[in-house]
């Protein structure tokens, strides 16, 4: 089942964790390309159904986008799709700038 992670709290597991998670942004190309996490990869939500091959179902994968719903959506898909480790940003990118990233550009 999917969990929710705050920022702060995703900040402090990047720094722990072993092996990392993957940090999927869905976000459309523009937004994706005006402000992100650096680690993360891009595939847009809606590429998403065609790009499934491109994602392991067993590695953990933080799904990140604005605000926390397109990628609640995605979330949800992935789990349908037989994804066992999916976790949703908390207030998206949104609230990993202000929390976490204060000097990352906001929209």
């Amino acid at each position: 089942m999917m969990r929710d992670i705050s920022p702060l709290e995703l900040r402090s597991y990047l720094e722990t964790a072993e092996p990392k998670p993957l940090l999927l942004d869905v976000r459309e190309p523009q937004e994706y390309a005006h402000c992100h996490i650096e680690s993360s990869i891009h595939i847009p939500m809606n590429d998403i159904p065609y790009r499934l091959a491109e994602l392991d179902p067993a590695q953990e994968i933080v799904v990140i986008c604005h605000h926390g719903m397109r990628s609640r959506m995605v979330g949800d898909y992935l789990e349908r799709q037989g994804f066992s480790d999916i976790v949703n940003l908390r207030g998206g990118i949104d609230a990993w700038a202000r929390e976490v990233a204060p000097d990352m550009p906001r929209y």
